[in-house]
């Protein structure tokens, strides 16, 4: 079992640090930024006990972080530099990103001790197989796997090789790739655009492995909900339980005035929702569903339950 524990949200701070648009008064807040986001790395790393411990350790660590940069990195800052450029910089929805391979974890996830050959976080995952004119040659074009980049997902290696028949002596096809059996994809504000965008992805993916489960996160809801029975999305998790605020309070945050006027108003609003451990909880569940701790599938379990 691997992780593949990118440093997304990382390398984003490393980058805003060398950004030459970056304010001079800002900096000193972006290295100590830095330094929390170590501190909120190695809590992580450093979370011991039963399994209901390490996560609740896990989402509290997250949910200091996320509030510092949320609020201390972007929020106060005296230039708007930081909050109007806040998703072009990808500062906070990397951190989910960075965090969710950390719930890949034995401890919470008693059945991935008997699958070998998984890996988990970002991937660019097998979306379907395709072949170009009988004219073009295998090698150079003439069979093509279609990969699809996801926020997370938890994916087994496979090596794919395409010969003619009968044998000419060509080369043949040989391509290396990752089919996904889970996959996250992650939103901080969730608008019906990108839900009919997911259900897109996920009807492709589950096209190309029907046994797969996709979940769709997000911080903040920003749509009316839609049933997912009606699409390829196994569930939507909004993580803080809250409707994104109104376009009329955020206006209100456009400037250094008007965040500092409303920085209570704010600050009440992030601790009153949380990131939260039941939603967690409920992310960990499909999981656990995809990937069980004792074999549901064995014929003599099956035929001492009586259906499959």
């Amino acid at each position: 079992m691997e992780v593949i524990r990118t440093k997304a949200h990382g390398k984003k701070l490393d980058a805003l640090l060398k950004n030459k648009n970056l304010p001079k008064a800002d900096k000193k807040r972006v290295e100590r930024t830095i330094e929390a986001y170590n501190a909120w790395i190695a809590a992580m790393k450093a979370a011991k006990g039963k399994p209901r411990s390490v996560l609740a350790s896990h989402v509290k660590a997250l949910n200091n972080y996320k509030k510092h940069v949320d609020l201390e990195l972007i929020f106060d800052s005296e230039s708007d530099f930081l909050y109007r450029q806040k998703g072009q910089l990808k500062l906070d929805n990397t951190i989910l990103e960075e965090f969710l391979p950390y719930l890949f974890d034995d401890r919470l996830l008693p059945g991935l001790k008997r699958i070998k050959n998984l890996s988990a976080g970002p991937h660019a995952s097998f979306a379907g197989l395709s072949f170009a004119s009988p004219f073009v040659a295998l090698h150079v074009g003439g069979a093509n796997i279609k990969l699809k980049n996801q926020d997370f997902s938890v994916t087994k290696s496979h090596r794919m090789t395409i010969t003619d028949e009968p044998g000419n002596g060509s080369p043949s096809f040989n391509e290396k790739f990752s089919v996904s059996h889970f996959a996250a994809e992650i939103k901080t504000n969730l608008d019906k655009t990108m839900f009919q965008e997911a259900s897109a992805t996920a009807a492709e993916l589950k096209k190309a492995v029907p046994g797969s489960k996709y979940i769709l996160l997000c911080e903040y809801l920003d749509m009316t909900p839609i049933t997912t029975k009606l699409t390829s999305i196994d569930e939507v998790i909004v993580l803080r339980k809250a409707k994104r605020l109104t376009s009329n309070t955020r206006a209100e945050f456009a400037t250094t005035a008007g965040r500092k006027a409303s920085r209570a108003e704010y600050e009440t609003f992030l601790d009153k929702h949380p990131l939260d451990i039941k939603c967690f909880e409920r992310f960990v569940w499909h999981l656990e569903e995809c990937f069980p701790e004792k074999e549901a599938d064995a014929e003599d379990i099956v035929l001492g339950r009586g259906y499959f």
